[in-house]
């Protein structure tokens, strides 16, 4: 059998992962002086105060390799292989911690075969390719086209979000001080999005609500040229207007059920109060990657 394996930053919920035989590797969210386990968080009950923290914000840190090193380890007792789909490698020491666990279990098991991809994102835009993964696991397809199958949705899939201010991304280091100010004097609201694994911008526009209109229009502009196979509606903090302008506006484009969730804490804590979009097409999206997407895959 194959296993799938990810992280909670992609925010599968439980009853999917569970349904979709998918594993999942928690991170941690440290406030108020205590560490908290991602995965059993009240992730709107945090958010109804993350916007206050600004002046001492969250921080996260990456499953340890004793618990990363337990689910492969089981996965080779039990005679099976493993596809890992986790956190970009920009983002997160997530993935780097992921091979080097691999890597010790296949010093002890030598057949255990184990291929660690890194999605490349974070939220929705790395579930996605956990769950292509499974989808080609499901199918009966072997260990080669379960991974590409997760390449492949990496190069078709986009995240686009807008933070309410850039403070969060400022006093995290995220951008630098010069843009934080000028996106506050001149009502510069950036849409952001993930390239090369990295926070990137993928729009300046005049105040937020042009921006929420100019995020629906790269969407419906995604899904007319490359088609639509999952999406998902995401925010951070308090759930606001703007939201609910995006989300009926995605659904109206998609023509289908669409989900609206809160991202990963891990996530929030670094970009602050937010929405966003995150899809998949049926065929390449320019600009995710400069690279090849089979760069992404190590092989333990």
């Amino acid at each position: 059998m194959i296993r799938i394996i990810t992280d909670s930053v992609a925010g599968i919920p439980e009853s999917v992962a569970r349904e979709r035989n998918i594993q999942i590797a928690s991170l941690f969210v440290r406030y108020d002086g205590q560490e908290h386990v991602e995965t059993e968080m009240d992730i709107d009950g945090f958010y109804e105060t993350l916007a206050d923290r600004i002046g001492d914000i969250p921080t996260s840190s990456q499953p340890s390799q004793h618990v990363l090193e337990s689910m492969f380890e089981e996965a080779a007792a039990a005679g099976d292989s493993v596809v890992g789909v986790f956190l970009s490698s920009e983002l997160s020491g997530t993935f780097e911690g992921a091979v080097r666990a691999a890597r010790m279990v296949k010093s002890r098991n030598l057949g255990f075969q184990c291929v660690i991809v890194d999605s490349a994102s974070a939220g929705s835009d790395e579930a996605f390719p956990a769950l292509d993964a499974a989808d080609a696991r499901d199918a009966g397809k072997p260990l080669e086209e379960v991974v590409a199958a997760a390449e492949l949705a990496v190069m078709r899939s986009r995240f686009l979000f807008l933070p309410e201010s850039l403070a969060f991304l400022r006093a995290g280091g995220r951008i630098g001080a010069a843009s934080a100010l000028l996106g506050t004097v001149i009502q510069i609201s950036p849409i952001l999005t993930v390239i090369d694994g990295k926070a990137d911008t993928f729009a300046k526009v005049r105040t937020q609500k042009r921006a929420v209109a100019a995020m629906i229009e790269a969407f419906r502009s995604d899904v007319e040229a490359h088609g639509l196979k999952r999406v998902a509606v995401h925010y951070i903090g308090k759930r606001t207007k703007a939201l609910d302008q995006l989300l009926d506006a995605v659904r109206e484009i998609a023509g289908m059920d669409v989900e609206v969730r809160p991202v990963s804490p891990v996530l929030g804590v670094h970009v602050g109060p937010a929405i966003g979009v995150a899809y998949e097409c049926m065929e390449f999206i320019k600009g995710k990657l400069t690279g090849d997407a089979s760069e992404l895959a190590v092989a333990v």
